[in-house]
């Protein structure tokens, strides 16, 4: 049970926190954006929701949590190698109008796809640990 709530938590960030975040007017609705960034954005965000359902029906309904939490990590993972090559292609965590949402210098998505990151991880080691695949 302690294996499922900590992925649900780890969940929450890029199946719920993320798209009531973006879908707004500095992303989804931001007239600056191209139509083509703002399509890929809401395909981002459909795939991503669908993948976090996914992954708790997983460790809900047939306790393969240590799938789930393979699925999310690939999820959070993409946005952490996403930020890692930003210099490569011109990305960046600021909004398209300069400001930014961080915390004693530190962007808040950042911070939260980090400890996300971290999380997986541990359960990821805690259910091998434990040899249950299922938990």
């Amino acid at each position: 049970m302690r294996y499922r709530l900590a992925l649900t938590a780890c969940l929450l960030p890029f199946g719920l926190i993320t798209p009531l975040l973006e879908i707004g007017p500095t992303h989804v609705f931001n007239p600056d954006w191209p139509a083509h960034a703002r399509l890929h954005e809401v395909w981002q965000l459909a795939t991503h929701c669908g993948l976090a359902a996914l992954c708790l029906w997983l460790a809900w309904a047939r306790g393969e949590v240590r799938l789930a939490t393979g699925i999310a990590a690939i999820v959070v993972g993409g946005f952490l190698a996403a930020l890692a090559l930003a210099p490569a292609y011109g990305g960046g965590m600021k909004h398209s109008d300069g400001t930014e949402l961080a915390f004693a210098g530190v962007n808040a998505a950042v911070a939260v796809m980090a400890a996300a990151m971290a999380g997986l991880a541990l359960i990821a080691w805690a259910t091998r640990r434990d040899g249950r695949g299922a938990a």
